[in-house]
């Protein structure tokens, strides 16, 4: 029964309740081929003693508690492989001995789990190694939790869960994936030379590799028109029927055939993901494809974001490293959105003329929405999905800067507006905390004052400030929340 309480916990209130059932949906995501599952070393830490008392049997807690709820926490992510499981003294020496053994079993992160008193030496062996260490600590396990802030402050990439709950297991594996899958990931770019918008250091394409993981693949718009040249009409068109026109809400200004050329590019940029081994996609959409013969990516993109992967306009880089870590990290997709203050309600008006249809994770229902065009130009297919249900839930936005800093900020939906068919096609209105404080402090004081590096966010579903401040620990970054915090000046 506790374990089925723990599971029910952490599936609803961390954001990865996409995640259980979400490998069966991901593997429908255009024949684009999984990520290779994430080796996680378990270590169980402490034979007993004074603490949790002298009477514990730890074998007896790893097989009744913890491997059951590994083995589950392994079919709910479906992208971990435990191995190890080694029960070893609370010291130095036991963990440095352990070390080949991690190395041997080709482990790309570590979980260590405290069961008995000791005073934290292994945590630092572990972390040392440089792979993305957690440590759940339950209470009575010891005091050892105590040194992981400081351990942290030396830049060790390691978290740590205290906690009586096991669902806190769940989250810190879900985050242990993140640098792993960053590191194995491509990212195609579709556009001219130096189209890439966003900070100067995501622009450079081999700063995003030593730094962060993904390798980026240029696309010329030449290359890929020929790429759309080649798309199945049929094929377009039977996406066009089956998953757009025949499931929305209203088509409002497109005409058929401009909806089945928006999906043969959708089907375009899904071949060049499969050729290249890529799970994200960005295009400059605006200014550097033909839209005459292409019409607009954001049926593709929204496509996407519903099954898993990431596709990001306007080639921005920021938003779409961005999109990518959060999507290994709690399974949901991301929309990205010019926000607009309005002080007056105390609010932030998300808005944008792309977004998701299942905001919840790809096993979550499809929203309603309308095919709609372009409303900068009134031209190709978009979309405008409503998110009315979900008025009350929150929401965080996030933007990673320089490679270095992310910023962030949460509210709760309160409205979904069509402010009298202005700007973008689908707006959210978000309550926040002091709208005018955060007017004053938009940017955190990290950011350089070109339009597109200081516009754009990424809505998710869900609280993650917490989870999101694990994951900077476990990738190297800074954290600042936006609005309350900036950085000083040099």
């Amino acid at each position: 029964m506790a374990l089925s309480l723990n599971r029910r916990a952490f599936l609803g209130s961390t954001g990865a309740m996409a995640l259980a059932g979400s490998a069966a949906a991901r593997s429908a995501a255009g024949g684009i081929a999984e990520p290779a599952p994430v080796r996680v070393y378990v270590v169980y830490l402490g034979t007993g003693g004074a603490w949790p008392k002298p009477e514990f049997d730890a074998p007896r807690e790893i097989a009744q508690r913890f491997a059951p709820h590994l083995a589950a926490t392994a079919a709910a992510l479906g992208d971990v492989e435990f191995c190890g499981g080694d029960l070893i003294a609370n010291n130095g020496a036991a963990a440095a001995a352990l070390l080949p053994k991690i190395t041997a079993a080709r482990a790309d992160a570590i979980l260590v789990i405290h069961l008995a008193f000791g005073d934290a030496t292994p945590f630092r062996v572990f972390a040392g190694t440089g792979r993305p260490t957690a440590v759940f600590s339950q209470p009575f396990s010891g005091h050892d939790w105590m040194y992981v802030p400081r351990l942290q402050k030396e830049g060790l990439r390691l978290i740590i869960g205290a906690s009586r709950d096991l669902g806190e297991i769940d989250r810190l594996v879900a985050l242990l994936r993140v640098p792993v899958h960053m590191r194995r990931s491509k990212i195609i770019l579709v556009g001219p030379p130096g189209c890439a918008a966003g900070t100067a250091a995501a622009r450079d394409f081999e700063k995003v590799r030593a730094r962060l993981g993904p390798e980026v693949v240029q696309v010329t718009p030449a290359a890929f028109v020929e790429v759309h040249a080649s798309v199945d009409r049929a094929a377009a068109r039977e996406e066009a029927e089956t998953h757009w026109i025949s499931q929305a809400r209203e088509i409002v200004e497109p005409s058929r055939e401009e909806i089945v050329k928006s999906c043969a590019t959708s089907l375009a940029m899904r071949a060049l993901m499969r050729e290249h081994g890529a799970r994200a996609i960005t295009v400059k959409c605006l200014g550097g494809i033909p839209i005459e013969t292409l019409g607009y990516p954001c049926l593709g993109f929204s496509k996407m974001l519903d099954e898993g992967l990431v596709g990001a306009c306007e080639a921005d880089m920021d938003s779409t490293l961005t999109m990518l870590m959060f999507q290994y990290a709690f399974g949901l997709p991301g929309f990205i959105t010019d926000p607009l203050i309005d002080a007056g309600r105390n609010a932030v008006i998300h808005a944008h003329c792309v977004a998701p249809t299942r905001m919840g994770g790809p096993a979550a229902p499809r929203l309603p929405f309308s095919i709609r065009t372009h409303r900068d130009d009134n031209r190709g297919a978009s979309l405008e999905v409503f998110m009315d249900a979900d008025i009350g839930r929150t929401a965080t936005w996030a933007k990673l800067a320089d490679l270095d800093t992310i910023l962030m900020t949460t509210g709760k939906i309160i409205e979904v507006c069509d402010f009298d068919d202005r700007g973008c096609r689908t707006q959210v209105v978000t309550e926040v905390e002091n709208a005018r404080e955060l007017l004053a402090k938009w940017g955190g004081g990290v950011l350089p004052d070109g339009m597109m590096e200081l516009l754009h966010r990424v809505l998710f579903y869900g609280d993650h400030v917490e989870s999101v401040r694990d994951l900077a620990r476990l990738m190297g970054l800074k954290v600042l929340l936006e609005g309350k915090e900036m950085r000083a000046s040099a």
